[in-house]
């Protein structure tokens, strides 16, 4: 089964456009290298829970929206080679792609697909 790579970010409403630029830059050279898939979803009714939320687990603010996101793998393996040709890609260095978003407070994790419909 394939392997998938998940991300929760807040980013201020006033850099959506710069996060949307930089993830279409960026998940092309995932693609390029292997991806199968790349998502960037943005909140649209995502609440602010009692206990627990998007919101809270990211400390998203007034002016931040909460951004979910996937990238899909083959398999674990393919994963791991494919992030370790991206993190090395030149064309993700240098000041033009500063990170629209607080990445203290991303929440990141990779998963093992547990069933697909």
């Amino acid at each position: 089964m394939s392997y998938v790579d998940g991300f929760i970010v807040a980013v201020p409403k006033g850099n959506i456009e710069a996060y949307k630029e930089f993830s279409t830059f960026a998940g092309s050279i995932w693609k390029e290298y292997g991806a199968l898939e790349y998502v960037e979803c943005i909140g649209d009714d995502v609440p602010y829970g009692e206990l627990t939320s998007f919101p809270r687990a990211v400390q998203a603010k007034e002016d931040e929206v909460v951004v979910f996101s996937w990238i899909v793998y083959g398999s674990r393996q393919e994963r791991d080679d494919i992030n370790a040709k991206v993190m090395a890609d030149a064309r993700l260095k240098g000041d033009q792609w500063q990170m629209p978003f607080d990445g203290k407070r991303m929440i990141y994790g990779g998963f093992e697909t547990l069933l697909k419909l």
